[in-house]
């Protein structure tokens, strides 16, 4: 039987063509193709042949392809949600740890300068995560191993493992009384745009520090910097921003109690490193007929 035949555009990389070729298939051309690892972004994507049945995508979020009308119903696609949660998760929980004990603050000062004395523990606080899937099942026993309590909000309200309660989205409004912190997870879809804003600070506790791992719209930007300067919270923490990166000018940098980091949550030295395995388990699931991982659903954009 002839192997399972795979291209990997827009360019040859040494640990998917590893992971490709340890599942017994084979890397060739598009031309030969049933199956493409399209590992760059929107730009530049071929024109697919009728013969690829299966698109995998390197990335977790896929609004520019969606924006570009690139995904189709004809074949399937995968992306890499969840792929990356350890790395995400991981940097959620320092961002969040690190305006919490004014880490951010203190480099920026002399031994001889008092920093904020509202230096708070994540220790019985509760932090919601608002967009509790690959990441949140990754962040949940960390926040845990801190000694904080979590509600998990999804788009269904499945019961999340380690959460101590979760919330259909369509339900958000209810967990802000209960909730210290947030930490921003979810996909980027038009359901998800401005998820907090102006109202979700205005219902935050004026110690509550926003996370956002996720992408940068899901945050309503101009309501955050309002609310960061009247004292609605006390902090963000953002790896992602809108537009990204902002521009010189932007307020946000001269705020004292922000933190940005250059999206670097899932840092792109290491991507195709991390992403390999999975595509080595779809490869193996494609080829035995059974269900992939990760895959999109085009109603849904993500």
């Amino acid at each position: 039987m002839m192997s399972l035949a795979v291209a990997i555009e827009p360019e040859r990389d040494e640990h998917i063509v590893a992971a490709v070729e340890s599942t017994g298939a084979q890397v060739t051309t598009i031309d030969e193709a049933r199956v493409l690892v399209w590992i760059g972004g929107p730009d530049g994507f071929p024109e697919l042949p009728d013969h690829i049945e299966w698109v995998a995508l390197k990335t977790a979020g896929i609004e520019g392809f969606v924006r570009a009308g690139i995904l189709d119903d004809r074949r399937l696609w995968t992306n890499a949600s969840g792929f990356y949660a350890e790395n995400v998760a991981e940097h959620a929980l320092a961002l969040l740890l690190s305006g919490l004990r004014q880490i951010n603050t203190a480099v920026l000062r002399h031994w001889d300068q008092a920093i904020d004395p509202a230096v708070r523990s994540l220790h019985g606080s509760t932090v919601t995560i608002a967009g509790a899937g690959g990441i949140g099942a990754s962040l949940i026993p960390r926040l845990r191993a801190c000694g904080a309590r979590v509600i998990a909000v999804n788009r269904s309200g499945r019961e999340v493992e380690g959460a101590d309660r979760t919330v259909p989205t369509s339900e958000i409004a209810s967990v802000w009384p209960d909730t210290d912190h947030v930490v921003v997870a979810a996909p980027a879809t038009p359901e998800t745009h401005h998820l907090l804003d102006a109202s979700v600070f205005a219902a935050l506790p004026s110690h509550a520090w926003v996370v956002n791992v996720a992408r940068g719209p899901l945050i309503d930007q101009a309501a955050l910097y309002d609310a960061l300067v009247a004292g609605d919270i006390a902090g963000a923490a953002l790896d992602v921003t809108d537009p990204e990166p902002p521009a010189p000018d932007d307020p946000l940098w001269s705020l004292l109690n922000v933190i940005i980091t250059p999206h670097v949550a899932n840092p792109s030295s290491g991507l195709t490193r991390e992403l390999a395995p999975y595509v080595a388990e779809n490869i193996r699931r494609f080829t035995a007929g059974d269900e992939l991982l990760s895959v999109v659903s085009t109603e849904r954009d993500y």
